[in-house]
C-alpha cells in the first residue's frame, strides 16, 4: 500500500484525536452502556442501542485513524529552489475573477480541511500549485466551473 504524506503537525493531530478516542470517549461509551444495561431489558431499551450504536462508530474511527498513522510518512515542509510550492507551503492566491484572496497550506489527503485553509496535494487545486512561483497564474477545473488565481506569496 502507497505511504500518504503527511506533515508533522498532522500527524501529531492525528495522534491526539486517537488518544482522545481511546483515553476518554471508549470509556464514556463504555460507561454510557454500563448505565443503560442496569435499566433492565436491553431489548426495548433505547439507551442502551443509542449507546451500542455510539461505541460502533468509536471503535470504527480508531481503526480509521490508527490505518491513517500506519500509512502515512510524515513529510517536512519541503523547499523547492526559487520559492516554488511544495509540500507543506503556505500559499496565498488572488481569485482573479473577484480579486478575493485566499490562504492555504498544501498539506496530505488526511489532513485536508478547506475550513482550516489546509488543502491536499491530491487535490485539482494542490495539483496545479505544485512547483508554481510567485506571480504565476493557476488555472483550476472545479465542480462549480474554472478559477484562475495568481499566486501572491509562497511562505
Amino acid at each position: 500500500m502507497a505511504r500518504s504524506p503527511i506533515t508533522r503537525d498532522g500527524y501529531n493531530n492525528l495522534h491526539k484525536e486517537l488518544e482522545n478516542l481511546k483515553k476518554v470517549i471508549r470509556p464514556q461509551v463504555i460507561k454510557a452502556i454500563e448505565e443503560a444495561r442496569a435499566h433492565g431489558d436491553i431489548n426495548e431499551n433505547a439507551e442502551f442501542v443509542a449507546a451500542k450504536e455510539r461505541q460502533s462508530f468509536v471503535e470504527t474511527k480508531i481503526r480509521e485513524i490508527e490505518q491513517k498513522l500506519a500509512n502515512s510518512e510524515i513529510i517536512d515542509k519541503i523547499n523547492l529552489p526559487n520559492g516554488k510550492v511544495g509540500f507543506g507551503s503556505v500559499v496565498t492566491l488572488e481569485n482573479l475573477k473577484n480579486g478575493g484572496q485566499v490562504t492555504y497550506q498544501i498539506v496530505g489527503p488526511d489532513e485536508s480541511d478547506i475550513s482550516s485553509g489546509k488543502i491536499s496535494i491530491a487535490s485539482p487545486l494542490g495539483k496545479a500549485l505544485i512547483g508554481k512561483e510567485v506571480e504565476d497564474e493557476v488555472k483550476v477545473q472545479t465542480p462549480g466551473g474554472a478559477k484562475n488565481y495568481s499566486i501572491l506569496k509562497i511562505a
